[in-house]
């Protein structure tokens, strides 16, 4: 199923990634040690993968993040909590814009851009530019819309089980949603901002033959933004594993089970 004008960027029927474990999976049902390790290895395999290929597309973009932050720069650590502030008023497609020139703006913008960077449509050529525009500063565009191109080419998307138009095979689903759990500034002022954003998530291909089963990730993202025409962009950004649980015992559910879950149940707009 392709994608349609009211999903926009997020989830289609066919299609969704999970960018992740980097910029970036699939593998055994679960990671405990019920899984095979012949499993285990296609995890580890494909998510080296992922990291592989958004480090490549984040290669040489650390002259966007701007001269080192001031003490007075220094925001106060602070637990993520509930503001009672609405995050945004309006959407382009599905990607939430015109958040507060605030701190917990430049927050709430770092979890939704989190989100939509791994996602499974920025492996989809036919979103990926217009990701890429809604998402960065205007002069990053031009040079990620390349770097991405580059590293998720037809031998990457085909290492996941995709087509070179990103989508899977009939009878799969390619899962890629991430859900954050917590931001926090390191660095913030009136033009310029640096959140981390600890998330969660899912990936892989839900089949019954799938060689990568959807399985689970923790990582956290670093996005260095800037305040540009009246919104907060990322300038750039990279990922790093974990914190991650000791994984639970819960029963894996099966291939059917998990798309039917993807495709029933929406995202969120995450609000600081």
């Amino acid at each position: 199923m392709s994608p349609t004008d009211e999903q926009g960027y997020t989830e289609t029927g066919q299609t969704r990634t999970r960018l992740p474990g980097g910029d970036p999976y699939g593998g055994a049902p679960r990671r405990t040690g019920r899984s095979s390790s012949r499993g285990l290895v296609t995890v580890v395999g494909v998510v080296v993968l992922l990291i592989a290929a958004i480090a490549f597309a984040n290669r040489g973009d650390g002259s966007s993040s701007g001269a080192s932050p001031t003490k007075k720069d220094q925001p106060k650590a602070a637990a993520t909590g509930a503001s009672g502030t609405r995050p945004v008023q309006t959407k382009t497609g599905t990607i939430p814009t015109g958040f507060a020139h605030t701190q917990q703006g430049a927050q709430s913008a770092a979890a939704n851009y989190a989100v939509v960077l791994v996602s499974a449509d920025i492996l989809k050529p036919s979103w990926r530019s217009a990701i890429v525009k809604q998402v960065f500063a205007a002069d990053q565009q031009s040079a990620l819309t390349d770097k991405f191109n580059k590293a998720y080419d037809k031998q990457f998307l085909s290492s996941l089980g995709l087509d070179q138009n990103g989508n899977a095979s009939a009878g799969h689903l390619y899962v890629s949603r991430t859900a954050p759990l917590g931001t926090k500034l390191t660095s913030y002022s009136d033009s310029t901002a640096t959140a981390e954003v600890w998330c969660t998530g899912v990936f892989g291909t839900a089949g019954d033959d799938s060689r990568n089963p959807v399985t689970s990730d923790w990582f956290t993202m670093t996005l260095q933004l800037r305040w540009e025409n009246g919104d907060w962009k990322v300038g750039s950004f990279s990922q790093k594993d974990g914190p991650a649980p000791v994984p639970g015992d819960d029963k894996a559910s099966n291939a059917d089970q998990m798309a039917k879950a993807v495709e029933e149940y929406g995202g969120f707009t995450y609000a600081r």
